[in-house]
């Protein structure tokens, strides 16, 4: 951060000798060192409350693109409600084409229904 080399610092070292006095010199060295100390703490905090912002930004964004991802797959697997709903076992967009029926359609049973029953929407799951 500051570029002090050796000998700047000694002559630093000397001169406040010379001014303050060997007397009063580790009185202002430990009134210097509180005040770099507490200069440190208030960089310290004000350097975690910026870690804390883009932390929280972080996690909204994440938060949105979850959401996002969510609402996509809600879209293409819809929710079937009611006491004799059957969860669809295909996506709504499977990439069937129906206009060209195979001869195989006709003889194929319908598939039979899940056993599982849907977990509740807001509930906890079992």
């Amino acid at each position: 951060m500051f570029d002090v080399a050796p000998t700047e610092l000694l002559l630093v070292v000397v001169v406040a000798l010379v001014v303050i006095g060997p007397k009063d010199l580790p009185k202002a060295m430990r009134f210097v060192g509180k005040w770099m100390g507490k200069a440190r703490g208030m960089a310290r905090h004000f350097r975690a409350g910026l870690d804390t912002m883009m932390r929280e930004a972080e996690l909204e964004e994440l938060e949105k693109k979850w959401r996002e991802q969510n609402e996509a797959i809600m879209r293409e697997f819809p929710r079937v409600e009611g006491p004799d709903a059957v969860a669809a076992t295909t996506p709504v967009n499977a990439g069937k084409n129906e206009e060209e029926p195979t001869q195989d359609s006709a003889a194929v049973e319908p598939e039979k229904p899940e056993t599982h029953e849907v977990p509740p929407r807001d509930g906890p799951l079992p």
